[in-house]
């Protein structure tokens, strides 16, 4: 194999990050102007009038209207009916610039006809689903095998969630340990145990309602960026039994929101060998996108396990898995040849014949295209363009990415936490409201973003692509109160 490039062209300083994000929060907020944000309005009351008309058909049947999180976008979701390569059109036929690319998977572009000509071959043969073994599983996980060699066996579930549950089940059977800590404000999924100091840091239950407290009183957080509190936490859990496994999103809460030193999983992964605890990182969304090695292919760091979402279907539907050391991994019961000392896990859709033919044939592509450096690319090119927008007009906005991965930081909300209580009270519904505004204004534009503040590049996104999009933030941050 040939030697792996990566995405991150230059790694984001951390420290001048932070100072600009506290000066961020130390101002006060810049919304949009009023007159400029009921433009952006009524473009949804004269545009979307078929969106509107459906969600307002569909909040009879489904709660809030939708059915999943990232399509709740204010002042209501819109309705896609086609997907192509960078863009998205909606049901009233408005094209938008996709940087949602659905949560992060689709590194090639929407809707990718090599991978989809290959899907269609499958269901005009197998089907989606039998419930047996496929050639494409092995293929699959040989594939993940070679780009991430510390994937030494590898378990294909539905869905993120339920991967990073059957981690945790599994170190727990591994280590005999109970105690699991993470990243405080880091999403890790909507299991039980890991709704726990949700994207808010030291929040810990205030998210888990409906969830038995027993559920997470073996969850711990700490704050992040806190060596020094996650090496506490560890030495107080020795006293307890131990601790199972520390888990982190390698590039730091909510998709490298709140980034991390290039240095830190180094550090992370020297605590856990001291402590006897296994080292989980959470690839959902860097895993491939970051490179086909992933984050720990970029940061040199080789996890215990490692957690995929739908990055390893390319995009396509019920797919999700966790892989790692043979030992450990080795511990998840396969049917009834389970023991006691293994960890049950199922899923009737996992490995699924249409998912592992997908993944199979997207990662072949994404290599042979580069698409993950390809991506890094147009998301150096977008965040430098956007950085000259916010000097332009003097704002005290702030962008940087991770490769793909890019932030636009400009209400800061995602930066609260509760070491300031107060300010999180006073300040959490407005910022969060101002960035809303922002999400709206954005696609009002043409240009969809995750919740106004990440955005994710792929392959499909060229230059024209991005300088059409800088034209369109223009406009947006332009009409900023203060402008």
């Amino acid at each position: 194999m040939t030697e792996q490039q990566y995405a991150i062209s230059e790694y984001p300083d951390t420290v001048e990050v932070y100072t600009k994000l506290k000066n961020l929060l130390a101002q006060p907020m810049r919304p949009l102007r009023r007159d400029r944000m009921q433009d952006y309005l009524d473009y949804f009351d004269t545009r979307c009038a078929r969106s509107k008309a459906l969600n307002d058909e569909a909040r009879k049947l489904i709660p809030g209207g939708v059915q999943h999180n990232l399509a709740f976008n204010y002042p209501f979701p819109i309705a896609v009916e086609k997907a192509e390569g960078a863009c998205l059109w909606d049901a009233d036929g408005n094209r938008y610039i996709d940087f949602l690319q659905a949560g992060g998977p689709t590194m090639l572009g929407s809707n990718y006809a090599p991978v989809r000509e290959r899907v269609i071959e499958l269901l005009q043969t197998c089907g989606p689903v039998t419930g047996l073994f496929h050639e494409y599983e092995l293929k699959l996980a040989q594939l993940v095998n070679r780009f991430m060699p510390s994937v030494e066996m590898f378990r294909m579930l539905g869905t993120g969630t339920e991967s990073v549950m059957a981690a945790i089940r599994a170190a727990r059977a591994f280590t005999k340990k109970k105690k699991i800590i993470k990243v405080g404000g880091a999403y890790h999924g909507w299991s039980d145990s890991l709704v726990y100091g949700l994207h808010v840091p030291g929040t810990g239950r205030m998210e888990a309602k409906g969830i038995p407290p027993g559920a997470t009183a073996n969850t711990q957080e700490f704050f992040p960026n806190s060596l020094g509190a996650l090496k506490a936490r560890l030495i107080f859990n020795r006293l307890l039994g131990g601790t199972a496994a520390v888990i982190v999103e390698p590039v730091g809460p909510e998709s490298g929101t709140r980034p991390v030193p290039f240095d830190f999983n180094h550090k992370v992964r020297e605590l856990c060998d001291e402590f006897g605890a296994l080292l989980i990182f959470d690839e959902v969304v860097t895993g491939f996108r970051l490179g086909m090695g992933g984050a720990q292919g970029s940061f040199g760091v080789k996890p215990d396990l490692t957690v995929f979402g739908q990055c390893i279907s390319g995009g396509y539907p019920m797919a999700g898995g966790v892989g790692g050391r043979a030992d450990v991994i080795s511990r998840f019961a396969a049917g009834i040849g389970g023991s006691g000392e293994r960890a049950y896990i199922g899923g009737t859709l996992s490995a699924n014949p249409l998912s592992c033919v997908a993944g199979y044939y997207a990662l072949l592509e994404m290599e042979r295209t580069n698409a993950p450096v390809l991506a890094g690319r147009a998301g150096d090119r977008l965040t430098r363009g956007l950085q000259d927008i916010i000097e332009k007009y003097g704002l005290p906005f702030l962008a940087f990415n991770q490769g793909s991965i890019c932030h636009l930081e400009t209400s800061g909300v995602m930066l609260l936490d509760l070491r300031h209580p107060l300010r999180l009270l006073k300040e959490l519904k407005p910022r969060m409201h101002m960035l809303e505004e922002m999400g709206a204004a954005y696609m009002a534009n043409g240009l969809i973003t995750l919740a106004g503040s990440r955005m994710y590049t792929s392959m499909a996104d060229t230059d024209a692509v991005i300088d059409e999009a800088l034209e369109k933030f223009e406009r947006v941050l332009s009409s900023v109160e203060g402008v």
